[in-house]
């Protein structure tokens, strides 16, 4: 399948989103990998995620860039190399891409049951808001883990928490944003978030406020 939807939340900023139906023979004929790259697919036991590497070069391809146009800095934070920032995520069955020219960060997570468990390890201050007997308990769980790996993304920072660090405003699903902060060695940051829902997925997406 090809492109799966595409949004530009301001003038300076696009995300794409690629729905990963095709086989990993397709998905790696139709593209150019630098040797490193190539190695490193070979390499992946999983198919699954050998196909979310291949997906994001086509997203790529999309923006008008080759796989020759990325690299990452000693953090593991994707850069261009005409200055523009992007972030990378995939999981499952998709994968995003958003490029901006501001700092910029990007999740895409699969609404499930089982993130209820781990809720304690990735947020505090959100429990006040949320209540899990309300019917979108999860699908509010997923956002907010969601806007937090997207702030994790952008600030690209060791030793920066979820739970320590991180903190989204009250919000509901249905408004599709919110306010996030990072409170790190006592500087506060303001992103403006947005996320949508898809399929039983949910993607978010962080840019400086």
């Amino acid at each position: 399948m090809p492109l799966y939807k595409t949004l530009s939340p301001n003038s300076q900023t696009t995300v794409k989103i690629w729905k990963i139906t095709e086989s990993y023979n397709h998905l790696l004929q139709a593209v150019s990998l630098k040797s490193e790259n190539m190695k490193r697919v070979l390499g992946m036991k999983s198919e699954l995620h050998r196909r979310g590497f291949l997906s994001v070069r086509h997203l790529l391809a999309e923006f008008g860039y080759t796989d020759a146009d990325l690299f990452y800095d000693e953090n593991g934070k994707p850069h261009l190399i005409d200055g523009k920032h992007i972030s990378i995520t995939h999981s499952f069955t998709f994968s995003g891409v958003v490029v901006s020219e501001n700092e910029v960060g990007i999740d895409i997570e699969k609404q499930r049951e089982k993130i209820g468990v781990i809720a304690h390890k990735f947020m505090e201050y959100e429990f006040q808001y949320l209540n899990e007997t309300e019917e979108d308990y999860i699908n509010r769980l997923t956002v907010i883990w969601c806007v937090k790996e997207s702030l994790y993304k952008l600030f690209s920072t060791p030793g920066l928490s979820f739970l320590q660090h991180t903190l989204v405003i009250p919000f509901t699903v249905k408004e599709a944003s919110t306010v996030a902060w990072i409170d790190y060695e006592d500087k506060k940051y303001r992103f403006q978030t947005e996320f949508f829902e898809f399929e039983g997925f949910t993607c978010a997406y962080a840019l400086p406020a």
